[in-house]
């Protein structure tokens, strides 16, 4: 209690050097970590509330226990304070507020704009280019998907601007009818921008009028008796048909829209967010912020909105299933952020009411596989212990693998699980270095992958976000087990348990045998927890593997022309797309090489000396 009296004193002493304005603070601990950022209509009437009420919540007492220091940001406005606070909670994860783990902008679908042959194409990331943009998709699966339609609809290119100048006859796009082909001019301008224009529409909502333009040009080429082109026509329909099913049409009119529905249950919440545009449906995707248990679904749905829409673009209707504090005060902010008009209501009846009700049943759905999966992992872990006698039950596994052809191209690959699963943000892989390792050297790898990792733990330690393993697991037997023991043991992590997993002779599922300390063990093939080690050690093997391949991609597509100094990616595409490839370039003179675009004499002539010379 004297921690709690301290942190109301402290606060009690900065109430009268605070301006009676909008703003936010920051409470923070004895390392100067946050602990919690708020906003505030006056801010000396909030951080009043903190020194004098009596009867605070449990959390809010472990908050004002842990205070140290508090820092203050006076804004011109409330609606301004709701914005800073959103990116402050983003930017410094306070242990005290709700938390949305969810940095990644969702993709959009492309269609340029004044180009003679434009484009269909995936877009992440700013809107800086000039053209149609249409989402947001859930997925990046859920966007392939659709442009792979669209190219059976509409027969738009996908191909980049390089491929698409340099090509002399159609690619095999063309040849399964996903593709018109006009890099080689097999329909005119005016042609293609029709076909634009239609794929537009339809993106727009208005698949209707799409649907019976097709229907009447294929019946009128079926009275030609030119049925090979009413065959297309057919199929072009039948595509449409099958995107219109997958998208679920809506009939409520949600041109531009997101359904947001909240579950909470056993102190744990999931929120499910629909997106509709165009009258369509792009997919929905969940999300588990993180927060104190005590926190209301109220209060954790207030928080996501406003953190959810700081990077992202605002519909103009969001749909909820539950009241949220402070609606028009968000709800003027995120006006003052679109510069539009925005809608923010409780779904009641009809339609809206319905399909904030499946959005709410999937979040549930949702949460309870999650609570049963952490439920699940929660005993798997405890079994690791008990089975290995360790002195605690792990909450953070590290598993490391190495991927590697003949020694080249060697990657380290290290992935997180904890109770709520595999944590995809702590997957980290390590390029390997050391030249003077030789080929294969197993053992030289995992040492540099070690020390390379805890060295970075020593470094940041400090730190309050740093992550220390409770149990390190490693793809091997004897030999990888001793030096990763070695390494930790050299950095000074002598608590940290290791378990190495060997494969049977005949690298059989089933026959591996568990390393720890000076003990070897088997565990039975029926046995749950033998599962969950393979399913670890699995994982860690397919990350691997993957960093492997997309490394030994990029060195096998690496240009010639990446290895001449002064030639970036601008020469480098400008001299591709002139030449049309590298050895095209390498057979130039000096003389062709100044005729493209932002070569000169000086850089033409090292060009033609690299290959030469």
């Amino acid at each position: 209690m004297r921690n709690l009296d301290f942190g109301k004193e402290l606060i009690r002493k900065k109430i009268p050097l605070v301006s009676n304005s909008p703003g936010v603070y920051r409470m923070l601990d004895k390392k100067n970590q946050v602990l919690y950022v708020g906003k505030a209509k006056n801010l000396p009437n909030r951080l009043k509330s903190y020194a004098v009420d009596k009867n605070l919540p449990i959390r809010t007492e472990r908050m004002l226990s842990l205070t140290q220091n508090l820092e203050i940001i006076t804004t011109n406005s409330e609606a301004e304070a709701l914005l800073l606070e959103a990116n402050l909670i983003k930017k410094f994860k306070p242990k005290f507020n709700v938390l949305l783990r969810d940095d990644k902008s969702f993709p959009y679908i492309f269609i340029e704009k004044d180009c003679d042959w434009p484009q269909l194409s995936k877009h992440r990331g700013k809107k800086n280019k000039n053209g149609y943009y249409f989402g947001p998709f859930a997925s990046v699966g859920s966007a392939n998907w659709t442009i792979k339609i669209l190219q059976k609809v509409f027969l738009l290119r996908v191909c980049n601007d390089s491929v698409f100048k340099n090509r002399d006859r159609p690619c095999i796009l063309h040849q399964i009818k996903r593709c018109s082909a006009p890099c080689v001019n097999y329909l005119s301008k005016a042609e293609y921008s029709k076909l634009v224009s239609d794929a537009v529409a339809f993106l727009s909502g208005k698949s209707k009028s799409i649907q019976k333009k097709l229907s009447l040009e294929m019946e009128k080429s079926s009275k030609k008796m030119d049925y090979e082109k009413a065959a297309i026509h057919r199929d072009r329909i039948k595509s449409l048909t099958q995107i219109q099913s997958s998208h679920h049409i809506s009939s409520t009119n949600l041109d531009n829209a997101d359904v947001i529905s909240v579950s909470q249950e056993a102190g744990k919440s999931c929120i499910q967010v629909f997106f509709y545009r165009s009258k369509q449906n792009w997919g929905n995707q969940s999300y588990f912020p993180s927060h104190d248990q005590s926190h209301s679904a109220e209060e954790v749905l207030t928080s996501f909105i406003t953190q959810f829409y700081e990077n992202k673009n605002v519909p103009a209707e969001i749909l909820l299933n539950k009241k949220i504090n402070d609606l028009n005060l968000i709800k003027s902010a995120l006006e003052k952020k679109e510069e539009k008009f925005i809608s923010i209501k409780i779904a009641k009846k009809g339609n809206a009411l319905k399909l904030s009700k499946m959005a709410e049943k999937n979040a549930k759905e949702a949460l309870t596989r999650k609570i049963f999966e952490s439920e699940t992992n929660i005993k798997l872990l405890d079994q690791v212990a008990d089975k290995f006698k360790l002195d605690i039950t792990p909450r953070i596994i590290e598993v490391y693998d190495n991927s590697h052809i003949q020694g080249s191209n060697s990657v380290g690959a290290l992935i997180t699980f904890s109770s709520e699963g595999f944590i995809k943000k702590q997957y980290r892989k390590f390029n390997i270095k050391n030249k003077e390792l030789k080929s294969g050297d197993d053992y030289g790898m995992l040492k540099e992958v070690f020390e390379r990792r805890f060295s970075k733990i020593i470094k940041n330690k400090k730190q309050t976000d740093v992550i220390i393993p409770d149990l390190v697991v490693i793809d091997g037997g004897k030999g990888q087990y001793s030096v990763g023991r070695k390494i930790l043991d050299e950095y000074g992590f002598h608590d940290i348990p290791i378990i190495a997993i060997a494969k049977g002779k005949n690298r059989n599922k089933g026959d591996e045998t568990f390393i720890h300390k000076n003990n070897s063990l088997k565990l039975n093939k029926r046995e749950p927890l033998l599962f969950f080690l393979q399913r670890l050690r699995d994982e860690a093997h397919r990350f691997a593997v993957s960093s492997h391949r997309m490394k030994r991609k990029k060195s096998l597509t690496k240009s010639l022309l990446d290895q001449i100094n002064g030639i970036g990616r601008t020469r480098k595409r400008a001299l591709l797309n002139y030449f049309g490839s590298a050895r095209a370039v390498e057979s130039a003179s000096c003389d062709d090489l100044k005729k493209v675009e932002g070569i000169e004499t000086s850089v033409a002539k090292k060009i033609h000396d690299f290959f030469h010379d």
